[in-house]
């Protein structure tokens, strides 16, 4: 997951280092199972909420959790809403171009399509993706019609609704919604972007080699890798 269109007016950054202040905001979204989502006691939970303790805890940091929506996230975590970005974003070129990035802490991984009939026209029909992401820039490419929504759960609407033909978004995230039999996977896995990373303010270099020195220990220990087996499928874990 995985936003693409930045403003340019974004690449000021703000003062202030997020370790001058005693708590470290963590944004996430909240909508994007398993990576993260609101549990029923409305906190946040899942894969990144539990990776994200334990890597504040490894740095010494004491964390709190904030939601903000997905089509606005880098914006926010640049004019100072919070200190990171945890939400299942991938690794990019244009985005290292605006915010910095911690070293992957999810695998490069494949993105795929699901339908609710196997003969549907990927490259010249209607094909839902979340804004922002790398997912809808890929479809813009293919020659297919782009519908953009602002959440995953709305991609999915409209492929049961018959108002697009698929959807285009992380294996892992589409993946789930094959097992009522209703809709399934169309097409081939596309691989793309550079691996699922912590994204921080250009100027939090100190905050970034604290929770870099957090993945890299969950990565030798093999915590990392029983985390991802956890919340995804067995063998994720290739740490």
């Amino acid at each position: 997951m995985n936003k693409l269109i930045l403003s340019t007016a974004l690449v000021a950054l703000t003062a202030g280092g997020a370790l001058a202040q005693d708590v470290v905001r963590m944004g996430t979204e909240g909508q994007y199972p398993p990576y993260n989502f609101i549990d029923d006691n409305g906190e946040v939970a899942g894969f990144e909420r539990e990776l994200g303790d334990e890597m504040c805890a490894r740095a010494g940091l004491t964390c709190e959790w904030v939601t903000n929506d997905w089509d606005s996230i880098i914006p926010n975590l640049v004019s100072g809403n919070y200190d990171t970005i945890i939400a299942g974003m991938s690794i990019t070129d244009e985005r290292d171009e605006v915010i910095d990035f911690t070293q992957d802490y999810y695998p490069p991984t494949a993105s795929i399509y699901i339908a609710m009939d196997e003969g549907v026209d990927l490259k010249g029909g209607v094909v839902a993706a979340q804004t922002g992401t790398i997912q809808a820039s890929y479809v813009a490419e293919t020659g297919a019609t782009l519908l953009e929504f602002a959440t995953g759960d709305e991609t999915i609407a409209a492929v049961q609704s018959g108002e697009a033909d698929a959807v285009f978004a992380d294996k892992d995230f589409l993946l789930p919604y094959t097992e009522s039999g209703e809709l399934m996977v169309v097409g081939e896995e596309v691989p793309l972007g550079g691996g699922v990373g912590m994204g921080l303010r250009e100027s939090d270099t100190e905050l970034k080699e604290k929770f870099d020195a957090a993945i890299t220990s969950m990565k030798e220990d093999g915590s990392l890798n029983a985390l991802l087996d956890k919340y995804f499928e067995e063998g994720t874990g290739t740490y």
